[in-house]
């Protein structure tokens, strides 16, 4: 899953940056609330973390934002705020869960599993993604086209899981940018160029048709591939 993170204490956002990247989830993080907010308004993420106390916006201003924007993204508050009434404000103003500092590590990838098993891009996808012969496996972390395994680097992963959620519509190189590179602000957009080459040199055996299609003056769009 593509996960943002909002925390302003730098090492308790490491350390769950950490324990998220290890089971395989893509992780932006942010420290305040102003820049938390302009991430998750972007509508790339499945599930959005974010504590309650922080510089800038606090965590529900941010859950307000995303509601009345309709994002699909599930949102799960931090806070050592533990009273009823507390509890009340956060579930009132958008968000979806509510985990009390400090917390157990495990206790944080449970939530953050079940959010998105409930709340994700696309709701269809559950422990993997097919588009034609393409299968990602999201729960193992595999891919393969076919019976053939595809050996993808973390950053061509991230580009085939965006291409394959949206199979068939055309994306400009700004809006793979925006997803595949959201957190690094010197990346240019020649650089989804250059990753699609080496995509496509991976997905395409001879034989096999391209199923990643040149959109002119757009991008790209992913088409259902068959052998």
């Amino acid at each position: 899953m593509k996960i943002l993170l909002i925390e302003d204490d730098q090492r308790l956002a490491r350390l769950i940056a950490r324990v998220l990247r290890d089971e395989h989830h893509q992780v932006d993080v942010v420290h305040d609330g102003d820049a938390g907010q302009e991430h998750a308004l972007r509508g790339i993420y499945e599930v959005a973390i974010i504590d309650w106390m922080l510089p800038g916006r606090d965590g529900p201003s941010i859950c307000r934002a995303v509601r009345a924007a309709r994002l699909p993204t599930a949102l799960l508050l931090l806070t050592a705020r533990g009273q009823i009434e507390d509890k009340m404000v956060g579930f009132d103003s958008g968000a979806d869960d509510y985990l009390v500092k400090p917390f157990a590590f495990e206790e944080l990838l449970a939530r953050v599993r079940a959010l998105g098993r409930r709340f994700t891009l696309q709701p269809d996808d559950r422990d993997e993604l097919r588009v034609g012969d393409l299968v990602l496996d999201l729960r193992h972390h595999t891919a393969r086209r076919g019976a053939r395994p595809l050996d993808l680097t973390p950053t061509e992963w991230n580009l085939l899981e965006y291409l394959m959620r949206n199979a068939g519509q055309a994306l400009s190189r700004q809006q793979i940018l925006d997803y595949v590179w959201s957190y690094e602000h010197d990346v240019q957009p020649q650089m989804v160029d250059v990753y699609i080459a080496y995509l496509r040199r991976k997905l395409n055996a001879p034989g096999e048709r391209d199923p990643i299609v040149t959109v002119r003056g757009v991008g790209y769009r992913l088409e259902e591939s068959r052998v």
